[in-house]
């Protein structure tokens, strides 16, 4: 005996809390899972859902039929099918009336059912009215065939359809959500044109792959024009594994410079982004826009317009930040879990859910024939009596007329069975007129014909998948439509950061010797008549934009990266760069450069070696910098060069006066490292710090060069720089007497 159970002193067996809660817990549990969350993929449908079409179909609620209050529908169904609150099965009943719910809605419904921006918003039962859709003939069309189980409804009274006959896979054809205990399912709603191809193929070639099934079911196709722009090869990982995610983007376009958004993404409300997009503009993250309008009605549904402040805002960047922050782009997940024909909820694949599917549909359709074929075979039987009664019609009459029981007598006279001797015996006399024979049978000639097909069709298992082929063709030719969900490849949507809201102002940014560093407003600010701290002078300066970064360059080759929309005021004499970022200990800063992530510069070291590279390279939110120049044992960083388009010559300078210029297509291009020989310094003297190279820059074709050495200048035309052009990593030339301690040298236009 089971250490949980007990038995008193009466013979009473009790059970221990323990095991009581988790017997009670698990039957409850499979009682949500079976009977209340999950869809079977039968017809697609829940309990509750299944119960409010069937008790519509019983009180003649057809697509052909009058209005009747919702209000009866649901009495009905809570009354006789599903004992639960009225607000539940209501609730279901207008999600399956809203077109911008379900793909091939179930319910026509009259009155207020709802709007896509706000589906909680249906009038009460008592004041709408409904009907069943013409869709809903697909699964109602063969119930009372034969086709599926009857069950007893809750007291017994009734019977339910235990699921009805869909024609049609229903299941992903509609979608469904739902949460049970211990598992969910997000089934999303398909193309009926696109699943019943797919059923068919895979009905004709049974070893189809899930692959050529991905050729015919391009994705779900939501009730709504928005685009899905998840991958292809994504999609055909959801198919295969029953769960994953699935991205929709708003559709838009640009009238009159306007930006017109035309559909939102499923289940998305219009309204909703209004008010996300408008409360980014008052936290003043969009400055970019000036105004919203929501221009929707009847004949445009969606019409959301988004006024930009001027034409020369970057449409496609706006909206791609919109989409990443707002509903614009939604997320939907994907978990294809449903009560399989064998009773049991799991997740299923699309080739799966089709071969499950067709053989619920096989089952059906041949329980379908098979009913036919009794009742034609019954009625062959009745009129096989007929024939005998209407060929001894004298006869027959004389025996009803003189028998106690004719009945008996009938059958011993003819050779009758008792079901043709109460069919002859419940004939009205007025069908026994002489032509009566004839249409008798005309009929029997008929069902013979019927009989026939049935039992070849029965009998073959080609004739059931052609039978079952024209049926799919045919139903997907009278309620098939296009795709509304294009599916698009689309750029990740990317918010815009703080830089890229801040305002592009002109700025000149300055280092003094001593690191300290400042903004002024401006490129005509003269950086060194700035004032400065006693003992410091200016160093560096670059000019740009406020919504730039700078790039800062140490003496050890360090880059590091700093915005320039918060630098102090050059009003002020600025703050120590060492408070915004880590340097090494003892690194001085050689280098301060200003621009787009695309601008390239030239980084060199004064050992000789360079390379070309890109501001965007050198970018890095690490305080400590990044590794951009690899610097030889006691050499240094040499100030950068920023690199303009027409820049076509490198020209180096060393201290001893020695210059040597030579095409800037022989730099490599590196996003770091120690670069190629720019000029040649001897190993010696660079190791003893006795020459070294003073300054880089680079040259268009029409350029000169200014050369300086203390207080004297020399400036080269782009005739007299021939005179030291030669290959990269030579010695160079002498510069002339008097200019061989060089300190720096500039571009003269």
């Amino acid at each position: 005996m089971s250490d949980d159970r007990i038995i008193d002193d009466d013979g009473i067996e009790g059970v221990s809390l323990k095991q009581y809660a988790e017997k009670a817990y698990l039957d409850y549990s499979m009682y949500v899972i079976l009977d209340r969350a999950l869809p079977h993929i039968g017809d697609g449908l829940k309990p509750v859902q299944r119960r409010i079409v069937y008790a519509m179909s019983e009180l003649g609620l057809k697509t052909n039929a009058k209005f009747k209050k919702s209000a009866r529908t649901v009495g009905d169904v809570i009354g006789k099918f599903h004992p639960h609150g009225d607000s539940a099965a209501y609730e279901a009943m207008v999600l399956m009336a809203q077109g911008f719910s379900y793909h091939y809605p179930l319910v026509d419904g009259q009155g207020n059912w709802g709007s896509p921006d706000d589906p909680k918003s249906f009038a009460a039962m008592r004041y709408t009215e409904s009907r069943l859709t013409a869709y809903a003939d697909v699964l109602l069309g063969e119930l009372g065939q034969g086709t599926v189980d009857w069950v007893p409804n809750f007291d017994g009274t009734l019977e339910e359809p235990a699921l009805l006959p869909a024609q049609v896979p229903n299941v992903l054809l509609n979608g469904t959500t739902g949460i049970a205990v211990g598992m969910a399912t997000d089934i999303p709603p398909h193309n009926l044109r696109e699943v019943v191809r797919a059923a068919i193929k895979l009905l004709e070639a049974p070893k189809t792959s899930l692959a050529e099934l991905c050729e015919i079911v391009l994705g779900p196709d939501f009730p709504t024009d928005a685009e899905i722009i998840t991958p292809p090869q994504d999609i055909a990982q959801i198919y295969a594994t029953g769960r994953g995610a699935l991205r929709m983007r708003a559709i838009w376009e640009v009238e009159q410079g306007d930006i017109v958004i035309n559909a939102l993404p499923h289940q998305t409300s219009g309204s909703r982004v209004l008010e996300q997009i408008a409360q980014q503009m008052q936290a003043k993250k969009l400055p970019m826009v000036a105004d919203l309008r929501d221009e929707s009605d009847h004949e445009n549904p969606t019409r959301l317009v988004i006024v930009p402040r001027s034409n020369r805002v970057d449409r496609e960047a706006l909206m791609s930040h919109l989409c990443a922050t707002t509903d614009l782009e939604r997320s939907y997940r994907v978990n294809m879990n449903m009560i399989g024909i064998d009773g049991r909820p799991g997740v299923r694949s699309l080739d799966g859910i089709l071969r499950q599917w067709l053989k619920f549909r096989r089952e059906t359709v041949r329980r379908r024939l098979t009913h036919r074929l009794e009742r034609v075979s019954r009625r062959l039987h009745i009129l096989e009596g007929y024939l005998v009664a209407f060929l001894n019609i004298d006869e027959v009459i004389h025996i009803i007329r003189t028998e106690d029981k004719p009945k008996a007598a009938l059958m011993a006279r003819f050779g009758i069975t008792d079901v043709q001797a109460e069919a002859i015996l419940e004939l009205k006399l007025r069908n026994l007129a002489k032509l009566e024979e004839m249409k008798i049978r005309g009929e029997q000639d008929e069902l013979e014909k019927e009989r026939d097909w049935l039992e070849k069709t029965l009998g073959s298992d080609a004739r059931m998948k052609t039978l079952m082929r024209k049926e799919l063709t045919a139903i997907a030719e009278k309620y098939g439509d296009d795709r509304r969900s294009p599916i698009v490849g689309r750029e990740e949507a990317k918010a815009f950061s703080e830089v890229d809201l801040m305002s592009a102002d002109p700025i000149t940014v300055v280092l003094s010797e001593k690191g300290w560093i400042r903004a002024a407003r401006g490129h005509e600010v003269d950086p060194a008549a700035l004032s400065y701290k006693s003992g410091d002078r200016f160093k560096l300066a670059a000019r740009g934009r406020s919504n730039q970064q700078a790039v800062i360059l140490d003496s050890t080759g360090r880059a590091y990266t700093l915005p320039t929309h918060n630098l102090p005021s050059a009003r002020g004499q600025g703050e120590p760069l060492t408070g915004r970022i880590n340097p090494p200990s003892g690194a001085g800063f050689d280098g301060l450069l200003l621009g787009d992530p695309s601008q390239r510069c030239l980084l060199a070291s004064d050992a000789g070696y360079g390379f070309i590279t890109s501001l965007g390279d050198l970018h890095t939110k690490n305080r400590s910098g990044k590794a951009a120049l690899t610097l030889p044992a006691g050499a240094r960083a040499v100030c950068p060069v920023a690199v303009n388009e027409g820049a076509a010559w490198v020209a180096a300078v060393s201290n001893e006066g020695r210059l040597l210029v030579f095409p800037l297509s022989e730099l490599p291009s590196l996003a770091r490292g120690k670069g190629n020989k720019i000029i040649s310094i001897p190993a010696a003297r660079a190791r003893e710090r006795e020459e070294w190279v003073v300054a880089v820059t680079v040259l268009s074709d029409d350029d000169g060069l200014t050369v300086w050495a203390g207080k004297r200048h020399l400036t080269l035309k782009r005739s007299e720089l021939d005179h030291y052009r030669g290959e990269r990593g030579r010695r160079g030339n002498k510069l002339p007497r008097g200019f061989q301690r060089v300190e720096r040298m500039e571009v003269a236009n």
